[in-house]
């Protein structure tokens, strides 16, 4: 079975500071980011953001795969993992961080296996822009990351994504940050 978006939906973020770390496309390993995602895990840094500070409950929150790139020629490509907070939340050391404005998000629920990677990538980022195009919201801020950088992600909710159902599939939410 193919990814599938089962759900699109458009709603607003309150002023937001990302906190946690920051990697690049040489960080990659075999094509992807999932031995930054077990370091994480392994090193114990959700845990250590979840009790330095209160994650924001204002949003429907959990671990996020942020992305950044230079909005006008998608250069400067980044990839965050860590966990969205209130704006002005301290920065626990070792850690960065990326402030955002009160801003319109777009999200879409991507069904479909997390096992075989179809959920991750850019067929489900294309198809997940396609369908905020279809619904009239495919202008994005240009500047929701800092001068000339959009902004879009992969939130890793609990429970949607945390228990697949019965054919083992899983929900993951990819948002854009909208104009």
């Amino acid at each position: 079975m193919a990814f599938e978006i089962i759900k699109t939906y458009k709603t607003h973020y309150p002023a937001l500071r990302f906190i946690g770390k920051r990697y690049t496309d040489d960080d990659r390993v075999n094509g992807s980011f999932g031995a930054q995602w077990c370091e994480w895990h392994q090193n114990g840094w959700f845990s250590e953001l979840e009790n330095a500070t209160q994650m924001s409950t204002e949003i429907d929150n959990g671990y996020l795969g942020l992305m950044t790139i230079n909005s006008q020629d998608h250069s400067n490509f980044a990839y965050w993992i860590g966990i969205l907070f209130p704006e002005g939340t301290d920065v626990p050391e070792g850690f960065s961080y990326l402030d955002f404005p009160e801003n319109d998000v777009g999200i879409n629920w991507i069904y479909g296996s997390d096992k075989n990677g179809e959920i991750y990538g850019s067929e489900p980022h294309s198809a997940s822009y396609s369908k905020l195009c279809e619904n009239g919201w495919g202008e994005l801020n240009v500047n929701a990351g800092g001068e000339k950088t959009l902004v879009f992600f992969e939130l890793y909710n609990c429970p949607r994504f945390t228990t697949p159902d019965d054919k083992g599939n899983v929900i993951l939410d990819y948002g854009f940050y909208l104009k």
